[in-house]
């Protein structure tokens, strides 16, 4: 995340060649500034929210909530605010391919400046997503409604650009069923929150992988350029080296750079074989199976079995899987194969744990005790 109130030098030298899989530490403008033109496919945005709290805040047991009350994420006033996003989003859609889009992720603190501002730039808005979090930090002083979402807005550079949006992954990813605009994901903890050496969390508003993961596979192709320019802890680069998109951070924090490179270098890339996404052509079930692959609990690449062993199929990173020939939703592989009407393919497959096979409605039932 970029902090405000610098001054931005004006007549800085562009490069000719994008600095691909690095994160450049500095000033997000300064660093946008020197890319070249439509050199981007995708920006991935989370700036300051300005959240401007007063005063600490603490649990009902007394225990200090750690929330975000860092530099970088507070201005001068309004006004500051609005010439800083501007100041940035001018560069984004310089360096934004034709066909390029970018999402940018804010709380009510701040999205509605943002889109206002947006649409000022001419971006054209082509979804407001919801993120749902399913697990939320209560309203520890019971003074309003629990904080229980974050807005994304989805915007291309014009309203006739042919963007790309793999519309079929999406379903795929949703046991077949049209992607909404309301996703349920929860928040970043436990093992995926990431440390800082003294084994305190790194960053007040690391977003999940699912998150990321989501939007890469939506709008993106393995082998296109990410931009990151308020990088943090590095979420969306661990991402996307995991799908096979090549990205840009830029983070002025330097402790932040330091875990976001520890954390990318760690992250190893999905088999080139598990990134194969349904081709493109033209209510949400509780939990999709999508979900289990989104979170790591059946990763791409994993091998389903029915209770028998005479079908094995792999699972593909948008969550549709293959056998035989077939490919699709776990449901239509299953009925398929059987030369069923229809099949149930949370109870028909199952995975190998602990040396012997359990249906993926188990793993499905474990995903919803966590929510």
């Amino acid at each position: 995340m970029e902090s405000p109130g610098r001054s931005r030098p004006r007549t800085q030298s562009r490069s000719k060649e994008l600095p691909i899989d690095s994160i450049l530490e500095g000033d997000c403008i300064a660093e946008m500034a020197r890319l070249p033109d439509k050199s981007v496919d995708m920006i991935f945005a989370d700036p300051p929210y300005n959240l401007q709290l007063g005063g600490d805040l603490f649990r009902p047991e007394g225990g200090k909530v750690d929330a975000c009350d860092d530099d970088w994420d507070k201005f001068d006033s309004l006004a500051t605010y609005d010439d800083f996003t501007r100041e940035w989003l001018a560069e984004a859609r310089r360096i934004l391919k034709d066909d390029g889009t970018i999402w940018v992720i804010g709380s009510y603190h701040n999205i509605y400046r943002v889109g206002a501002l947006l649409q000022d730039a001419e971006f054209w808005i082509l979804n407001d997503i919801v993120w749902r979090k399913a697990n939320p930090m209560p309203n520890f002083r019971g003074t309003r409604f629990t904080n229980a979402h974050e807005t994304l807005l989805w915007c291309a550079k014009d309203e006739k650009a042919r963007y790309t949006f793999n519309y079929r992954a999406m379903k795929a990813l949703n046991d077949d069923l049209q992607m909404r605009s309301d996703w349920v994901l929860p928040i970043c903890s436990g093992s995926e929150r990431v440390k800082d050496d003294a084994g305190d969390k790194a960053h007040p508003t690391q977003k999940p992988e699912s998150l990321l993961y989501r939007i890469l596979l939506a709008c993106t192709k393995p082998g296109d350029v990410v931009l990151d320019p308020f990088f943090g802890t590095g979420t969306t680069g661990a991402v996307a080296r995991r799908l096979g998109r090549k990205w840009i951070g830029i983070e002025r924090e330097r402790s932040y750079v330091k875990v976001a490179r520890q954390r990318i270098d760690a992250t190893l890339p999905l088999d080139e074989s598990a990134m194969t996404v349904m081709a493109d052509k033209r209510s949400q079930p509780r939990v999709a199976f999508g979900l289990l692959v989104e979170s790591g609990m059946v990763p791409a690449g994993s091998l389903l079995m029915d209770s028998k062993r005479r079908w094995s199929a792999s699972v593909n990173a948008d969550g549709s899987i293959a056998c035989e020939g077939n490919s699709g939703s776990i449901h239509k592989v299953g009925a398929t194969l059987q030369g069923a009407p229809s099949c149930n393919g949370w109870t028909f497959w199952h995975v190998e744990l602990e040396d012997k096979l359990q249906p993926i409605d188990a793993l499905r039932q474990k995903h919803l005790a966590g929510l």
